[in-house]
């Protein structure tokens, strides 16, 4: 992760992220995934790095899963 400070905005993320934007706010709202940060009145973004740490949490529970 070499771009800490790195911002997407949702058309990337959903590219990354194979959710829907409502379901993406249904997990933000439950603390399950990475908040979003209000640039504007109508802006919001989302720290690159922050995204990559919740993909590589899943693969390594998939990891752990197959291990059983």
């Amino acid at each position: 992760m070499n771009h800490p400070k790195q911002l997407i905005d949702k058309r990337e993320l959903t590219r990354l992220v194979k959710y829907s934007p409502q379901h993406i706010a249904r997990l933000e709202k439950a603390g399950q995934f990475p908040k979003r940060i209000r640039l504007g009145q109508n802006r919001v973004a989302w720290l690159l790095s922050e995204i990559e740490a919740w993909i590589e949490e899943r693969l390594q529970r998939r990891g752990s899963i197959d291990a059983i």
